[in-house]
């Protein structure tokens, strides 16, 4: 598992450490340098946009996971 595939892999299991019925979309690549993460909650959409550095840094950042878990905590509040 390449550095993108990981920080993937736990970008997704925080979501669903905040909320298991919470659906996430992750494009293959990002767009100047930025992911457009989808987060659906039943007919409630919103998107955040993560760093392709922060998504590569997130299984191993302490602090990026707290900042990433944040932002998500707020998102999935709003839906």
């Amino acid at each position: 598992m390449d550095e993108m595939e990981e920080g993937k892999h736990k970008f997704l299991e925080v979501v669903r450490g905040v909320d298991q019925s919470v659906q996430t979309v992750i494009p293959v690549t990002p767009s100047n340098s930025l992911f457009l993460i989808s987060l659906t909650k039943g007919p409630n959409r919103k998107f955040i946009t993560v760093s392709e550095d922060d998504l590569i840094d997130l299984p191993h950042e302490a602090s990026i996971e707290v900042k990433i878990t944040k932002l998500i905590t707020e998102v999935v509040s709003a839906l």
